[in-house]
């Protein structure tokens, strides 16, 4: 046979091979319709109600998309927040927005519905009322899913008993509620569970019941639910008072705020725990502090200079208070005639801070102290001050062995609190004198003995949070003591070069945010008390 007579025959068969196709494809089609038309139908069974055949279904149900879109303003009535709930509020019609912490139902006609916003929470009661609120309304509620976004509208009632599950101790009789964004039914950790105390999970224990603990790497893991827990809305609300109150009491005292670079040619501290990276084809690192740009600020005749800002520390540190990342909170100033000045500032700024937070923090520490029990903290009007000479001698009074020209260990320094507290009925002092070996090169020496400096450093509960000194301003004997620090000059040129123009005896100190934080709330970890901590085996999320 010819090619020319078997290509029609060819033709059919692709010709009714495309149509098996098509035909498969359509009944393919069809098929998939029709399972999801009777999913849709048993769903609808199941659910036993359907939001379009309520009359009252305008008044609940999930926010579409478009609503959220931000269009043009509308009055959407006055919002009020959880935590300003109160008696005052009585039969008055409010709007609240928060998040499901609980839902119980409790029949077809009622479900109850814990909401809270900042670490507030209200009970909202939502009974099935003819016109008002229907059935279908009740099990909408029911079904939400636990950390879902809703907007709550209702009547705020006061109950004869007082509500144990809520802070604020008043009702919302729900009118309205819509859902603005459901939270996944499956959470990685509960809400609850992280915000256990150990003393309720022993407790549990003890009754021979076993309770959820979450570790702290699954909490950081899961850094955005675990913010959630009361204990961290204090923590975090706290953390910035602290931030606050430090600026606004340097402002009073006449220092300026500057912001320094954090991208640097050289080290700030000395040593090789820095972060190297490329900057354009030059070497540079991150800043371990901004004490010499802070410094240079000195030098440009601005008297006192403050500033809040990150500090970068590549130290292979796996302790409870180092970060590799953290939050400087650096002070530089002139000194008219003694670094004791210094001093004064730190005395001053710090017991007005602890006396801020006691008064105006109280709901913020409660909730702290729930989760992770502390004694507040102690401390005197005037601040103590010791030398490190005295400091010695009080622990080799204890029978604790320490070179007289070293540094204190962790142990050192904890068994010298504990010794202080004893003593002289404080937990926050000053240790003055610091032999100059142990401190970075540009710390002055004392006058009357080389061995020691004018430095000194401040403690928390046995644990060190300021690091502070007069500055040596003399460049050539600056230029001396970073080289004999193993500092190459050359890298830090510009810094001493800054002393030859003129430069007023000075000094100053830095703060760790973040263990200023930790130890005024007697916390046992830096990484609480850090946002999304970065140490030597994180950098997520």
């Amino acid at each position: 046979m010819s090619s020319e007579a078997s290509q029609p025959e060819q033709q059919g068969d692709e010709s009714k091979s495309a149509s098996k196709k098509a035909a498969k494809k359509e009944a393919a089609k069809l098929e998939k319709e029709r399972r999801r038309q009777e999913a849709a139908a048993l769903a609808a069974s199941a659910s036993n109600f359907s939001i379009e055949e309520d009359p009252l279904a305008a008044n609940y149900g999930d926010v579409p998309l478009p609503e959220l879109q931000s269009k043009a303003p509308v009055d959407t009535g006055n919002w009020t927040e959880v935590g300003a709930l109160s008696e005052a509020l009585k039969d008055q019609r409010v709007l609240v927005r928060g998040r499901s912490q609980t839902i119980r139902s409790v029949s077809k006609n009622m479900a109850f519905l814990v909401v809270r916003e900042k670490g507030f929470t209200v009970q909202c009661v939502v009974t099935a009322i003819p016109d008002v609120v229907s059935r279908q309304m009740v099990k909408y509620v029911s079904g939400l899913s636990r950390e879902s976004i809703v907007d709550v509208e209702g009547i705020v009632s006061v109950p004869k008993d007082a509500i144990k599950g809520a802070t604020q101790q008043v009702e919302v009789q729900v009118r309205k509620l819509y859902c603005v964004n459901a939270a996944l039914p499956t959470l990685p950790i509960n809400v609850e569970d992280a915000a256990r105390s150990e003393v309720e999970i022993d407790k549990a224990l003890q009754a021979g019941e076993q309770l959820v603990r979450v570790n702290q790497d699954t909490r950081l893991n899961n850094r955005v639910i675990d913010m959630r827990t009361p204990a961290n809305q204090g923590i975090f609300r706290i953390q910035c008072q602290v931030g606050t109150i430090f600026r606004q009491f340097l402002l009073s005292e006449g220092f300026v705020e500057i912001h320094t670079p954090k991208l640097i040619a050289g080290s700030s501290e000395g040593g090789a725990a820095v972060f190297k990276l490329d900057y354009k084809g030059q070497p540079a690192c991150l800043a371990q502090s901004p004490q010499l740009h802070k410094q240079m600020a000195i030098c440009g005749d601005f008297g006192r200079v403050f500033e809040i800002g990150p500090v970068f520390r590549a130290e292979d540190s796996y302790t409870h208070r180092h970060l590799c990342e953290f939050t400087g909170l650096d002070v530089e100033m002139e000194i008219k005639e003694h670094y004791f000045e210094v001093m004064d500032i730190v005395d001053r700024l710090f017991v007005a801070m602890f006396d801020s937070l006691n008064k105006n923090c109280e709901k913020q520490l409660e909730a702290i102290r729930k989760q992770y029990p502390f004694e507040p903290l102690k401390y005197l009007r005037n601040t103590l001050r010791l030398t490190f000479e005295e400091g010695v001698q009080m622990l080799k009074d204890a029978g604790v062995e320490v070179d007289p020209l070293g540094d204190l260990n962790t142990e050192s320094e904890r068994k010298l609190g504990q010794l202080v507290l004893e003593k002289y009925g404080t937990e926050f002092y000053i240790l003055h004198r610091y032999p100059l070996v142990v401190r970075p090169f540009y710390t002055m020496p004392c006058y009357d003995n080389p061995a020691y400096s004018n430095s000194f450093d401040v403690f928390i509960r046995g644990e060190e949070i300021i690091s502070g000194a007069q500055r040596v301003h003399v460049p050539e004997f600056l230029a001396e003591r970073a080289q004999a620090c193993g500092i190459d000059v050359k890298t830090i040129s510009p810094y001493i070069d800054s002393f030859r123009y003129g430069a007023p005896p000075h000094g100053g100190f830095g703060v760790g945010l973040e263990r200023v934080v930790m130890l005024f709330c007697g916390l046992n970890n830096i990484r609480k008390t850090s946002l999304f901590p970065r140490d030597p085996l994180r950098l997520a999320p």
